[in-house]
């Protein structure tokens, strides 16, 4: 494995770590029977516990990467080479987004299904990759202080602010555009609160490569993380609530009611923590490959766990059907499957895209006399009824 001393190897451990752990999440709910859903089992509540912690993590992991990448160059605003490959990406993980969600046997049909309109995860951090792009450009030109600034500003006020916009519907927008806003219409995710943690990562990796020189950058760090980790899990609700009754304002009291996004904000900060601090068992090549190969293993998941594309997936057969000896060794396997498929896939990607643009070309090149053909026919056809419907109204008119 090449040496990189700015790469951050525990940050692609964390990555790995979140997707395996979305992988297990999402096959144990999606396939353990409801009568073992029970939260006064410890077993169950640890699970549910930390399956909520991924989904914040690879936030927040997604925006620190593609920002520490972003600001690393000398070179600013659209000058930045990283800036037109960021918008390629989040427009590509908008189109991968709406590719899982598509239905070949409906379109056969000549139907869209409407959850192909809904939104995922793909599609949140597509869009918070172009966020934060905005953010840089309009920042560029400013002193430095600007760009966290607006950042960590971002965070915190999505964070608050959110009783005031949960509810929202939108029913205003197209439902293609509400799904972005509103979880009314069955989407999974929404753009609002998550592009915070989004947000977060970024401010968070502006802060690495400030101190990236440093000495004492880890120890620091490793310090704060927890320190301010565990401040957010134990004492935000606390504090939160003192706002609340200090100000009078019904915000703080809602909030405080539903204060997971601050206590999700400090697991990630515990999560940072730990992974620093165990850096180096972290160099593990088979782990940062998985880390660096989260968008086909994530793919790879969604057709098979939820039948991508067929509809024909463990979801559609076995919903919420198994007991845990049987969803629990299904689940390592599963996570095996997708993560082999997907590094298959990735050791072989060259020649697979290269395999498919010979075969799409072999297909328009032995299609184009046929295409040739259906158009002639098509015209020659159209042009036939259209004299005979002229004939046709000449003959009522006379």
């Amino acid at each position: 494995m090449k040496d990189n001393k700015y790469r951050l190897y525990f940050v692609d451990a964390m990555r790995a770590w979140a997707i395996l752990m979305m992988l297990q999440g999402h096959f144990v709910d999606g396939l353990l029977d409801n009568a073992y859903r029970d939260n006064s089992n410890l077993a169950f509540s640890i699970w549910q516990y930390f399956r909520g912690i991924t989904a914040p993590v690879f936030f927040t992991v997604s925006g620190f990467i593609f920002t520490y990448l972003l600001v690393r160059g000398d070179q600013q605003g659209f000058e930045n080479p990283r800036v037109k490959k960021g918008i390629r990406r989040g427009l590509q993980l908008l189109l991968f987004g709406y590719i899982l969600r598509l239905n070949l046997f409906g379109l056969l049909k000549g139907e869209i299904y409407s959850t192909f309109y809904l939104v995922d995860v793909l599609h949140c951090i597509g869009l918070s990759i172009l966020g934060i792009i905005g953010i840089y450009l309009f920042s560029s030109t400013k002193k430095k202080f600007v760009l966290p600034l607006i950042l960590f500003s971002t965070t915190i006020i999505l964070f608050v602010l959110e009783p005031q916009y949960k509810f929202m519907d939108h029913i205003y927008l197209p439902d293609m555009l509400a799904n972005y806003f509103t979880k009314a219409n069955g989407s999974v995710f929404t753009i609002f609160p998550w592009f915070g943690y989004a947000t977060f990562g970024a401010f968070l990796s502006l802060i690495f490569t400030r101190f990236k020189d440093s000495r004492y950058l880890y120890p620091v760090a490793i310090t704060t993380a927890f320190t301010t980790g565990f401040g957010l899990i134990l004492y935000s609700s606390i504090f939160v609530n003192y706002l609340a009754q200090t100000t009078g304002l019904q915000l703080f009291a809602e909030l405080f009611k539903n204060n997971y996004l601050f206590i999700r904000l400090g697991n990630v900060l515990v999560v940072f923590g730990v992974f620093m601090t165990l850096r180096r068992f972290m160099l593990n090549s088979t782990v940062l490959k998985i880390g660096s190969s989260t968008l086909s293993i994530y793919m790879s998941h969604f057709v098979i766990l939820y039948g991508s594309l067929t509809g024909l997936g463990f979801y559609a057969f076995l919903h919420h059907s198994l007991s845990p000896y049987i969803v629990i060794p299904g689940a390592l396997f599963f996570m095996i499957a997708c993560v082999y498929s997907a590094l298959k896939y990735e050791d072989n990607k060259v020649v697979i895209k290269s395999k498919a643009w010979e075969l799409a070309q072999q297909f328009t090149a032995n299609a184009d006399p046929w295409i040739t053909f259906s158009y002639r026919l098509i015209k020659d056809t159209l042009f036939k009824v259209k004299v005979t419907i002229i004939k046709l109204f000449r003959l009522v008119k006379n």
